[in-house]
């Protein structure tokens, strides 16, 4: 992965908060530490399982007193379960005294029978099972660092989706629902739900909050709400123009994840796996059976998109033998 930043802008509005930023496919980690009288420090999203030992050890760091002693984490709160963004949630159960963990409630169910199919609508990410002590719902708060932070609902990308902010602070921690350049993949919308209008009354929600800070779920904190705000809802309306435009960027954003999971394989493996993962195939019979690019198959219909992320560098190959294309091997960049 990215190498792994711990960040602490010098924004008095961090105070209190540690965020970890990391590599794109683990989220990021936010640390908020407790205040006096407060049993611990809460955390935010864990990151990927793969990433799970360097999450466990980043945040026993930031855990560390100036004294030399450990605060001991209280909670942990997801702000939805893509495995980028719940994947060390099992290890910090373990090794951190089976720390409890709540979670979005339209999701609860399906943790507690670890229902993987059901589990948001990311069936393609590795994960480990961990179990929950509850529930965050929108309207729901809770304190941590002297703030009191809220829950907000904030579907689109996940219909289950939530956003907490610190009103007197005016600090937004923001998820995938808004980025400094956009938002994530549009999920429901890949699978024939709605998704492009819950993301606009996201966009809207997050205006009409007096936000001056916001920490997203990937990539470094920012302060130009206004322009994120705007560069994000131009994204959407062209998205909303052309849905197979939005399945082509979410076809190739799911292969990048996939090579960046296994870090290599043969490009044979890659094609294999795209002809029977359940989204992909789905997708690829919504969206690339007919129109522009048309492909007689999921494994077709991903091989051009592995071309054009090979030609823009975002992944790279290496020879497997022989020579042969079927034989090279797709690697993480």
């Amino acid at each position: 992965m990215s190498a792994v930043i711990s960040s602490s802008p010098p924004s008095p509005l961090l105070a209190g908060l540690t965020v970890l930023e990391r590599g794109w496919l683990s989220s990021n980690n936010v640390v908020i530490h407790g205040a006096p009288g407060e049993a611990g420090a809460v955390l935010v999203d864990s990151g990927h399982v793969v990433h799970a030992a360097q999450t466990l050890a980043l945040v026993k760091h930031a855990l560390q007193r100036a004294d030399g002693t450990a605060q001991p984490l209280a909670r942990i709160v997801n702000t939805h379960l893509h495995s980028d963004h719940c994947g060390g949630n099992a290890l910090l159960q373990r090794e951190l005294a089976g720390v409890p963990i709540v979670i979005p409630p339209g999701e609860a169910e399906a943790v507690r029978q670890w229902d993987v199919e059901r589990l948001s609508h990311d069936d393609f990410g590795r994960r480990e099972r961990f179990t929950i002590a509850g529930t965050l719902a929108p309207g729901d708060h809770f304190t941590a660092a002297g703030r009191r932070w809220e829950a907000h609902a904030a579907p689109g990308h996940d219909p289950h989706s939530l956003v907490l902010f610190d009103a007197t602070h005016g600090v937004l921690l923001s998820a995938d629902a808004l980025w400094a350049n956009g938002f994530g993949v549009v999920f429901p919308e890949l699978i024939g739900e709605s998704g492009f209008a819950e993301v606009a009354a996201t966009l809207d929600m997050i205006e009409r909050l007096p936000v001056r800070l916001v920490v997203p779920g990937h990539g470094a904190p920012f302060a130009d709400v206004a322009q994120a705000l705007a560069r994000a809802r131009s994204r959407l309306a062209a998205f909303r123009a052309d849905p197979a435009r939005h399945a082509r960027h979410a076809a190739k954003v799911i292969v990048k994840y996939h090579v960046m999971e296994e870090r290599s394989l043969a490009r044979a493996e890659l094609l294999h796996w795209a002809a029977t993962a359940p989204l992909v195939r789905d997708v690829w019979q919504r969206f690339g059976r007919g129109g522009e690019g048309a492909a007689a198959s999921a494994a077709q219909w991903i091989d051009g998109f592995i071309d054009e992320l090979l030609a823009a560098g975002v992944i790279g190959r290496e020879p497997g033998g022989a020579g042969a294309a079927a034989q090279e091997r797709i690697v993480d960049r």
